[in-house]
C-alpha cells in the first residue's frame, strides 16, 4: 500500500532555509553600523536614515512580489528575487563610493539608492512564503508550516550576530563581509528553485497519497478560483486591522535588528569579541516561541473550534505582555535585567507571528493569498521605515529609553487592532459584474 511520500515537509524546509538567508542579509549592516559611521562620519540620525531606507523598497517589493506570484508563478518570483537581493547585497560593499562618484559626493546618497533596491529584492519573499503554504500545506498543518517558515525571522537575526561579526572579524573588512553573504545567498537561491515548484501537483516526487492529504481539507478553500479586485483588501475589516497588528511585531523586529547591537555598544561598551554571543540573547526565546504559537493557534482552533479565541484574544493579550516588557527597559540599569526583558518581548512579539499570515489565509480565496499577503506585508511594513528612523531620531535627541516607550506604545494600539477581526468571515469572489466579492459567515 502506498504511503503519503510527504514531500512537503522538505519544502517547508527550504523555504525557512531561503527566507533565513534574506533576513541574516538585511540585518548585517548593523553590524558594520559603527565602521560605516566613523568612514562616513554618519551620526545616530543619518545612521537610522540609512537603516531606514531599507523599508522603503521593501514595502514596494512585498507589494509587487504577491500580486507577480499569482500572476506568473511563485518559482520564478522567487528565483528572480533571490538573486537580485544577492548581487545588491554585494553592491553594498560600495555603496558609499556610488554615492560619492555618482550623486554630488553624498555617501549617504549612495547608501540610500542601494538600500532601497535592496529592500526591493526582499520584499517578495514572506509573501512568496505564505502563498507557498497555501498550496503545499493541508489546513490542519498550517500553523505548524507558518511556524516553520517564520522561524526564520528569529533564527535568521539570532544567526546574523555570530555571522557577520564573524566575517568581520576574519576579513577585518566590512566590505568582505556583504561579498561573501551576498555570494552564498545567489548559490543558495539557485539550488533551491532547482527543486521547487509552485504546486505539489507539478513535482514528480509528490506520490497520489500526499496529494489526497494536501487536497483533502482545501476544498472549502478551493471553491472560488477568482482573483479577488485589490481594492477588496481595503474594504475588509479584518485584513486592515491585521495588518496593523502585523505592524507591531515587525516594528519591534526591526528595533531590534537595526538599533538593538549599536544600543548594546553604546550602553554597555560591548566590543565585537563579546556582540557576537550577547546580540543573540534577544533572539534566543523568540526561536521557540515562534513555532510554539503555531502550535497554540492550531490547538486553540481545535480544542474549541473558535477562530476568534485562536486569533483574536491569543494575539491580544500576548501583544499587552510584550508592551509591558518594552515599557520597563528603560526604568532598568543592569546589562542582564535589559537583555532579560529585550529577549522576553522579543519572544512574547514572535508568539503571535504565525497569526498574522493565518488570519490571511482564514479570510482570503487561495486564488488571492499571494496578492493579500503582499499587502498585508506592505502596509505592516511601514514599521520597516519608521522604525529604524524614529528609534534614531529619538536615540540621538531623547536617549534610547525614549525609543523603548515608542516600542512599548506600538504593541499597546497593535493589541486594540488584533480585538477587532473578525476571521470567520471568509471574502468569497463571485461571478457577477465587475467581480464582486460576498463575505461567507
Amino acid at each position: 500500500m502506498q504511503t503519503d511520500s510527504r514531500y512537503r515537509y522538505r519544502i517547508f524546509a527550504m523555504v525557512f532555509f531561503i527566507a533565513l538567508i534574506n533576513y541574516v542579509d538585511r540585518g548585517a549592516l548593523s553590524f558594520a553600523a559603527n565602521d560605516i559611521s566613523r568612514e562616513f562620519n554618519f551620526d545616530k540620525a543619518q545612521l537610522g536614515a540609512v537603516l531606514g531606507y531599507f523599508g522603503f523598497g521593501y514595502l514596494f517589493g512585498s507589494l509587487c512580489g504577491g500580486f507577480l506570484a499569482d500572476r506568473v508563478g511563485t518559482r520564478k518570483v522567487w528565483l528572480l528575487a533571490g538573486a537580485l537581493w544577492s548581487l545588491l547585497e554585494i553592491a553594498t560593499a560600495w555603496a558609499g563610493e556610488l554615492g560619492v562618484a555618482l550623486f554630488g559626493g553624498s555617501a549617504i546618497i549612495g547608501f540610500a539608492a542601494l538600500r532601497i533596491m535592496f529592500g526591493f529584492a526582499e520584499g517578495p519573499a514572506y509573501a512568496l512564503m505564505n502563498k507557498t503554504i497555501a498550496h503545499w500545506a493541508p489546513r490542519k498543518e498550517r500553523g505548524f508550516a507558518l511556524g516553520i517558515g517564520l522561524l526564520s525571522t528569529q533564527v535568521g537575526s539570532l544567526l546574523t550576530a555570530p555571522l557577520a561579526v564573524g566575517l568581520l572579524l576574519l576579513t577585518d573588512d566590512w566590505r568582505s563581509m556583504f561579498i561573501l553573504l551576498g555570494l552564498f545567498s545567489l548559490i543558495a537561491i539557485v539550488l533551491f528553485a532547482r527543486v521547487f515548484t509552485d504546486t505539489p501537483q507539478q513535482h514528480p516526487l509528490v506520490n497520489a497519497d500526499e496529494l489526497a492529504v494536501i487536497g483533502a481539507d482545501q476544498q472549502a478553500d478551493d471553491g472560488q478560483h477568482t482573483r479577488l479586485p485589490w481594492w477588496t483588501f481595503f474594504t475588509n475589516r479584518t485584513l486592515v486591522f491585521n495588518a496593523l497588528g502585523y505592524f507591531s511585531f515587525l516594528y519591534v523586529t526591526f528595533v531590534l535588528v537595526t538599533w538593538g547591537p549599536k544600543y548594546l555598544q553604546d550602553t554597555f561598551n560591548y566590543d565585537l569579541h563579546s556582540l557576537w554571543y550577547v546580540a543573540m540573547i534577544p533572539w534566543s526565546g523568540a526561536c521557540f516561541t515562534v513555532l510554539l504559537g503555531g502550535r497554540i493557534a492550531d490547538g486553540l482552533l481545535r480544542r474549541f473550534g473558535n477562530l476568534r479565541l485562536a486569533r483574536n484574544l491569543f494575539a491580544a493579550v500576548t501583544l499587552l505582555l510584550t508592551a509591558c516588557c518594552f515599557l520597563l527597559i528603560p526604568f532598568m540599569h543592569s546589562p542582564a535585567a535589559i537583555i532579560l526583558l529585550m529577549t522576553l518581548g522579543n519572544a512574547l512579539n514572535a508568539l503571535v507571528n504565525n497569526v498574522y499570515w493565518s488570519v490571511v489565509i482564514d479570510v482570503t480565496p487561495k486564488a488571492s493569498v499571494g496578492a493579500y499577503s503582499g499587502m498585508t506585508l506592505a502596509v505592516a511594513n511601514l514599521a520597516s521605515i519608521g522604525a529604524p528612523m524614529l528609534s534614531g531620531w529619538l536615540a540621538q535627541h531623547h536617549g534610547y529609553g525614549a525609543m523603548f516607550f515608542a516600542t512599548a506604545s506600538v504593541s499597546f494600539c497593535s493589541m486594540l487592532c488584533m480585538t477587532l477581526l473578525q476571521p470567520e468571515k471568509k471574502i468569497v469572489a463571485v461571478e457577477a459584474p465587475h467581480n464582486a466579492a460576498r463575505y461567507l459567515a
